[in-house]
């Protein structure tokens, strides 16, 4: 981020603390960072703070009281490669999207010619709330791109969707965007999660991912630009973008079912999705009573949904596959490569410790079509996600 004039509006919201930490950051990749904030802001975070991290005054008010100083709302909104508006409350947001103005960020963000940014932040129910829902659709249409929020706990001492990302998550959304080609109106098809095969109402067959890897990609995906379609097995985790749409599915003929209608309209497959290889060929409509000691499963093979989309592509489609192996990795890992024709794929690795289903770390290595390889370190999944939406994306150039 070299030399990229980055303008951040910080807004009266707890989460305001975080921003130190992302100026500290910004300023190590050497980027340019002047602060706004609005008068109740400074309730939550000092001005001096931030003019003493960013090395740039601070303004709050359209002129300094005590010196008759205009700040000029236009030279900032020129100056700006991006504007950054974090913590993003409910009510800036409702402005924004209404054409209400009455601060000198909003004034700010109403002169903008360059793209703006949001990372909401509020407590969950507000944020998952139908006035700002539609807020963010009416943002989205005017070019403002949003940063989901994050699960976790919460200032009201709830846990759930609505925190502010970590600050070095932020500044990988950041330069993401900075870096962004010509992504407008392309659509990346990801799948996300388990499957799981009920044997009767109550007991199915299934594993233990999570779908936080898949999650994580169609975040970075947004964050980019892209349009997501997500289709998500049984799973624990939350999303809200109004580039997204999200369908959840239980089984493996759902989740095909779903591919097939929406493949055709995506440039990008991203296939984490661990879909369970058999499904039981009786499904009771009952609880199965436990009689004898052993009980024994007919199980049929479930259509294999990544081999489906590779064979099934049209205007260049690219894919991604997924493969988690046990034993003789790599060899397993590229056989499943040709096998499936498939542009790349990445192997999850087994052996690290911190590498586990659920956690929010991940290992591992990426092959091309010509097995040429690539290995990543263990690091969060959301900045795996990154590395490779943006693995994916050059495939297009």
């Amino acid at each position: 981020m070299y030399g990229k004039r980055i303008l951040l509006g910080v807004t009266g919201g707890i989460a305001a603390y975080k921003i130190a930490y992302l100026i500290r950051i910004l300023k190590k990749k050497e980027a340019e960072v002047k602060c706004i904030m609005t008068p109740a802001s400074s309730d939550f975070i000092s001005p001096l703070v931030l003019s003493t991290l960013s090395e740039n005054e601070v303004p709050i008010e359209f002129w300094d009281k005590a010196t008759g100083k205009w700040n000029n709302h236009v030279d900032y909104a020129q100056w700006a490669d991006v504007f950054l508006i974090a913590p993003a409350t409910m009510n800036t947001i409702g402005k924004m999207a209404n054409g209400l103005c009455d601060n000198l960020l909003l004034a700010t963000y109403f002169s903008m010619k360059t793209k703006t940014i949001v990372a909401p932040a509020m407590d969950l129910d507000m944020y998952k709330h139908p006035s700002l829902l539609r807020n963010f659709e009416l943002l989205r249409k005017d070019g403002v791109a949003i940063i989901p929020a994050e699960k976790g706990e919460l200032a009201s001492g709830l846990k759930g969707e609505g925190r502010l990302p970590e600050p070095e998550s932020i500044a990988k959304y950041l330069e993401s965007f900075l870096n962004t080609g010509s992504t407008q109106g392309q659509k990346i098809l990801i799948t996300a999660g388990p499957t799981y095969e009920h044997l009767d109402p109550v007991r199915y067959i299934g594993n233990h991912s999570s779908g936080k890897m898949g999650f994580a990609i169609a975040k970075a995906a947004l964050a980019k630009g892209y349009l997501v379609d997500l289709i998500a097995g049984p799973t624990q985790e939350e999303l809200v973008h109004p580039n997204l749409n999200r369908c959840d599915v239980v089984s493996a003929s759902e989740m095909m079912n779903e591919v097939k209608e929406r493949w055709g309209s995506c440039k990008f497959g991203v296939f984490t999705a661990a879909v369970s290889d058999y499904s039981p060929t009786v499904k009771s409509t009952s609880k199965i009573k436990k009689s004898d000691k052993e009980m024994n499963l007919e199980l049929v093979k479930n259509p294999d949904i990544l081999k489906w989309a590779s064979f099934n592509r049209t205007n260049g489609q690219k894919v991604m596959g997924f493969a988690l192996e046990t034993n003789n990795e790599e060899e397993n890992a590229l056989s499943k490569l040709e096998a499936k024709k498939l542009d790349l794929l990445v192997l999850n690795s087994t052996r690290d410790e911190n590498a586990t289903f659920g956690g929010d770390l991940n290992k591992v290595t990426i092959f091309d079509k010509d097995k040429n390889k690539t290995e990543f370190p263990l690091q969060s999944k959301l900045d795996l996600g990154f590395e490779i939406v943006n693995i994916m994306s050059r495939l297009d150039d």
